[in-house]
């Protein structure tokens, strides 16, 4: 009974950290003189009170849930991605760039184009240091946060050069963006909402990776490689080749993002010179997501939708009660640290009853089998 109510808490833990960090954020509006209680009602308001508004909790979702599902391959198989950000931007890059060049092909081709170029470039960003990190034990934090680095100087100068857009080109002061996708290339909307397809294609790949990581024979050495590395190799598992495909698969669900984030919202690539410029910070909080989501699949669907609100809803609070745009920033944050510090807390937990639990007692020696005689009789 007892063990039941600890893993129901487990579950809980992300929301009860969220709730924490919230009323911390009241605390922050009592000293702005603000009415916590009305400041909620317009953050749920805002990204929930309308079916436009919902619309929108789903489009700022969208994004957060492709990133979340490459994080929970990533995870799983105890390889850290910190480089959404990055790998987002190869695959909007390579997917914006498919669209201004094969503008001869039906809609339907280029998109699914598009979205294969934006799905290879995120896999090929994510694959780069899975394999300094297989093969020359490279740190992936610090590879994948380069990469972001790499990734963001190489936006800005195609942006401002390549790829830029030939109405800004001559212009004294040109904006840093590339021309428009035709019509026929924008991701089906659910109109009169700027929900698009994409939402729907991020929860069909979210079924898809959980039956990949519970259902197949690659997401079960994934699991194996991230749980213990050296029982793995010693069953005979590549250890190194699922390091990488865990990262590739991971940077390749994020340049789906990017591109996604293209053909179903902004129909070119923008940048104010920095990655969230165009991101919108989804490669670091679909990171959060999946970990709220406890690095399930289908959990993150939720956890993405929640976060997604929480983005949506806070311009509205904003606008209603006055306060002052950093403060959205620290309740955004509040709640990035609570449930990251709760997962660090829950996964404490259960090395705990692992440690506790009671080990069952080898049979006395007479009654194990005689290993030799058994060969010798064979």
């Amino acid at each position: 009974m007892q063990s039941k109510l600890s893993s129901l808490f487990d579950a809980f833990l992300p929301v009860i950290a969220t709730l924490a960090a919230l009323a911390v954020g009241a605390v922050m509006l009592l000293f702005l003189k603000v009415n916590p209680l009305e400041a909620y009602a317009a953050l749920w308001d805002g990204a929930f009170g309308s079916a436009n508004s919902f619309a929108e909790t789903l489009v700022k979702a969208t994004p957060l849930l492709l990133v979340a599902l490459g994080i929970c391959i990533s995870f799983r198989g105890d390889v850290i991605n910190i480089g959404g950000e990055g790998q987002m931007i190869i695959g909007a890059v390579l997917a914006t760039w498919v669209g201004l060049t094969l503008t001869g092909l039906p809609g339907w081709l280029a998109i699914t184009l598009a979205m294969l170029a934006g799905f290879l470039g995120g896999a090929v960003w994510g694959g780069i240091p899975g394999i300094l990190k297989a093969y020359f034990r490279v740190n992936e934090i610090l590879s994948t946060v380069m990469m972001n680095a790499i990734a963001v100087q190489l936006m800005n100068f195609l942006l401002r050069g390549p790829m830029i857009d030939p109405s800004q080109a001559e212009l004294a002061s040109k904006i840093p963006q590339t021309a428009r996708l035709l019509d026929i290339f924008h991701l089906p909307r659910l109109a009169p909402t700027r929900l698009h397809l994409g939402a729907l294609i991020a929860v069909v790949l979210a079924i898809l990776v959980y039956i990949l990581l519970w259902r197949t024979t690659a997401g079960y050495r994934i699991r194996a490689v991230g749980q213990n590395p050296n029982a793995s190799r010693y069953a005979g598992i590549k250890v190194p080749r699922y390091v990488v495909l865990a990262l590739l698969l991971s940077g390749a669900f994020a340049g789906l993002a990017g591109a996604v984030q293209v053909y179903g919202v902004n129909y070119r690539m923008i940048t104010d010179g920095s990655s969230s410029g165009f991101t919108g910070s989804a490669g670091f909080n679909g990171i959060v997501a999946a970990l709220f989501g406890q690095l399930h699949p289908i959990w993150s669907i939720p956890a993405s939708i929640l976060f997604g609100a929480l983005l949506v809803g806070a311009n509205k609070m904003q606008r209603v009660v006055q306060v002052p745009s950093a403060l959205i920033t620290v309740l955004n944050g509040l709640v990035v640290i609570f449930v990251v510090s709760s997962e660090i807390w829950r996964r404490r937990r259960q090395r705990r009853r692992l440690a506790a639990a009671p080990v069952e007692e080898s049979p006395p020696e007479e009654d194990q089998p005689n290993v030799q005689t058994k060969e010798a009789n064979q």
